[in-house]
């Protein structure tokens, strides 16, 4: 109990705090199921300029499309941003409020370890935030959050065709997004907070 109040006032703290830091560009790396999808959220973030769709934490170099299941990866992205406009205390916050971190065999629609949920931390510092957010998501929804928190690992970006699908094919992503079910479940489980920081 003391370290989940522990981690909850480090989480508290750290989104309190004012993001400016020395560093000009900012990583995180998640893997929240689709990573269109994930793709498309974090776009709409302030801060945010850039995001890569990829596949991260398999047993083989050069994962694909065809191979990254097998492969033992996840779908991943990697969000390049700007620490001075937000912090990666507020990423991690956004990011529970764009999944279902209480799902531990996929998300929504897309089943299997590789549709699974992730954070994938670059250091120490984002791997106690990263604790401190899953503890206050697990206080705020009041059911056990399995979102991984895991240690840093080679990222592959995905194939051209994979980045920025829901511009190249707006019709047939969004036609997806729907019929997932991917905004209902996350309206359904966050209520109020469900997309909290989207839209630029």
């Amino acid at each position: 109990m003391f370290r989940l109040l522990l981690s909850s006032a480090l989480f508290a703290a750290a989104l309190t705090a004012a993001p400016a830091r020395a560093e000009e560009t900012g990583t995180a790396i998640f893997a929240g199921g689709c990573f269109w999808c994930v793709e498309s959220d974090f776009d709409q973030v302030k801060g945010v300029s850039e995001t890569i769709s990829g596949y991260i934490g398999g047993k083989a170099d050069n994962p694909t499309y065809k191979t990254h299941v097998a492969n033992g990866d996840r779908e991943a992205v990697e969000i390049k941003y700007d620490p001075a406009v937000v912090s990666y205390a507020e990423l991690l916050k956004i990011f529970f409020r764009t999944i279902n971190p209480t799902d531990e065999g996929g998300q929504f629609c897309d089943r299997g370890f590789s549709y699974s949920t992730a954070v994938y931390t670059l250091n120490d510092e984002q791997a106690e935030l990263a604790e401190a957010a899953r503890a206050e998501a697990e206080k705020t929804l009041g059911q056990p959050v399995v979102t991984a928190i895991e240690p840093q690992a080679k990222f592959w970006p995905a194939e051209d065709y994979h980045q920025n699908f829901y511009q190249k094919s707006p019709v047939r992503y969004n036609y997806y997004r729907r019929a997932c079910g991917r905004d209902q479940e996350i309206k359904a489980l966050w209520g109020d907070e469900a997309h909290l920081g989207l839209g630029k």
